[in-house]
């Protein structure tokens, strides 16, 4: 993998293992020469992630719509920024920069870019690792969710083992390396783009 795109919070959160993890992520990344791929921010626990790697000399490419940059919350000392018209162009973007996806604790929109990347997997319109880095067990009772959707026939059991998931940051990366995609299935292929 030469990059990776991290969807987590622009919050900071109440966990400091949250934003050590993060911290850690950055650098681990740096230290495998792996681009970082995120949502541009200098707050939160995105802004742990990009400090993390641009102290250990990583390259840090940001992706922000233009009305947040409005808000002044990006990042000032990135690799690379890239400001988008909207959100949708800012996820699409992400995913053309990167070759895995991994989610950190985060709100909402973290959730959302997660899912959306996870559905164009299933869809087969990628096959790119994707990983939670499940600090605390901060994702558990997702996961237990997830589970759920499988045992009453919403989500099937290998699209559910699409989800890569471990606490650590080495333990991930390891996993999301060996990946195997999953095959696409017969009625997607004529449709791939």
């Amino acid at each position: 993998m030469n990059s990776i795109v991290v969807f987590c919070g622009s919050s900071e959160g109440s966990d400091a293992k949250v934003l050590s993890e993060a911290q850690l992520l950055g650098q681990t990344l740096a230290a495998s020469n792996i681009t970082l791929v995120y949502g541009a921010a200098r707050i939160g626990v995105m802004g742990q992630v990009a400090q993390g790697c641009l102290k250990a000399q990583g390259k840090v490419i940001g992706v922000i719509p233009d009305f947040l940059m409005l808000r002044e919350v990006y990042h000032p000392n990135l690799s690379e920024l890239i400001v988008t018209e909207n959100m949708h162009e800012r996820k699409l973007r992400m995913h053309e920069l990167s070759d895995g996806i991994i989610m950190l604790p985060g709100g909402y929109g973290t959730l959302e870019e997660f899912f959306e990347m996870l559905t164009w997997a299933q869809l087969g319109l990628h096959a790119k690792p994707i990983g939670i880095l499940n600090t605390n067990g901060f994702y558990d009772e997702l996961m237990l969710m997830l589970k759920k959707m499988v045992m009453q026939g919403f989500l099937k059991p290998e699209n559910y083992d699409m989800v890569l998931v471990d606490d650590t940051v080495d333990g991930l990366l390891a996993k999301m390396k060996s990946y195997v995609p999953i095959p696409i299935p017969k009625w997607l292929k004529k449709r791939q783009v």
